[in-house]
């Protein structure tokens, strides 16, 4: 039996080997208690801790390790640095009954954790009732607010680019004329205002709110853009208007400058052709003056090389004194060669241009005289 009793219980060695792995378990139980209880917290977080869910203690601002009961408490992280809200643009008549499209954006901090966790549990719930709360205010200050009053600041001075800018649409310009009581600038700071009142029942600081943009609902845009065309197709054919009228001042004003150009040239050329005339006038006289026989000659070439053609047909008596000087060729070449130095064609009983008479009762009759 003793033999028996000492084979069946444990040797010394083993029982140390099982100390080990004891010891080993329950060190590695401390490790993880000691880990859960011990949590970090950087600069740009807070935290609430957490026992069965509800919040114990203060929340947690400072940065560094911080000690909580493990397995019982969690600690529920809530960022401490600026964050952002934009709103939707929303649709909103001013007091003066003109629809305008407003866009706004905020920024916003979470000041007391603990009712932040109480009243909206966590970022997403905050950014729900922002939305609620500053479209609610933003509603009611730009309805009671003219739209100068939105677009303009107090201390903006309208200058005459903006006048000409405005002038494409139409109201645009009676809106810069009007004398601005607040401005922008004071309308933001109300809505800021009014907003930072609802905010600490959230934990929530409300920094600064801002509108980005202000604009005509799209209904009204169209009609604007419409007015917008629609002046600026008058300015086009005002433009148009001027320039034709320009155009055609000038037009006339080139025709008169050329008809007075000609006019003048064609005086100067009378002028000239006249006074040309009389000095060939002149020299004529003297030339036929000298000698009124060879004057006779000359003209009456002159007279044959108009009268006389290819398809012309003269009935002309054989002693008319048209042709005398043909008749008397012979006579009359030495004469004119040795005088006026002008050469005749030899005696031929044609002349150029007259078709010879074949029957002797066809005879040619007087038609000009020789001059």
């Amino acid at each position: 039996m003793t033999s028996a009793r000492q084979a069946h219980s444990p040797t010394p060695h083993r029982r140390g080997h099982v100390a080990v792995m004891v010891v080993f378990v329950l060190l590695i139980l401390a490790a993880l208690v000691a880990y859960s209880a011990v949590y970090q917290i950087d600069e740009a977080e807070q935290a609430i801790v957490l026992q069965f869910g509800a919040p114990v203690g203060e929340p947690v601002t400072t940065p560094g390790l911080h000690f909580k009961i493990p397995l019982i408490q969690e600690v529920r992280r809530f960022d401490k640095r600026l964050l952002a809200w934009d709103g939707d643009p929303n649709q909103i008549p001013t007091r003066g009954e003109q629809f305008i499209s407003v866009d706004t954006t905020a920024r916003w901090r979470i000041v007391n954790p603990l009712v932040f966790l109480q009243s909206v549990r966590d970022q997403s719930g905050a950014l729900s009732r922002l939305n609620d709360i500053l479209d609610s205010v933003v509603r009611d200050h730009i309805a009671a607010t003219e739209l100068v009053e939105i677009v303009r600041s107090r201390d903006w001075e309208v200058s005459e680019e903006d006048l000409k800018r405005a002038m494409a649409v139409e109201g645009d310009e009676e809106i810069l004329l009007q004398e601005v009581q607040t401005g922008r600038e004071e309308l933001v700071r109300s809505i800021l205002k009014t907003a930072q009142k609802q905010m600490p029942q959230y934990g929530i600081e409300l920094v600064d709110i801002r509108i980005k943009r202000v604009d005509y609902v799209e209904s009204v845009q169209e009609r604007v853009f419409e007015r917008m065309i629609a002046e600026r197709q008058r300015m086009a054919e005002k433009f148009r208007s001027e320039g034709s009228g320009r155009a055609a001042e000038i037009e006339g004003e080139t025709e008169r400058m050329l008809a007075e150009i000609q006019s003048e040239a064609k005086r100067d050329a009378e002028i000239i052709r006249g006074q040309a005339d009389a000095r060939a006038t002149r020299i004529y006289n003297e030339a036929f003056g000298s000698d009124p026989e060879f004057y006779a000659f000359f003209r009456t070439l002159e007279s044959y090389s108009q009268s006389l053609g290819r398809e012309v047909t003269m009935l002309i008596g054989a002693d008319s004194d048209y042709f005398r000087y043909l008749r008397q060729i012979g006579e009359f070449q030495p004469l004119a060669g040795r005088e006026a130095g002008v050469p005749l064609p030899a005696a031929s009983g044609e002349q150029p241009g007259e078709e010879p008479a074949e029957e002797p009762g066809e005879q040619p009759t007087p038609e000009n005289d020789a001059p």
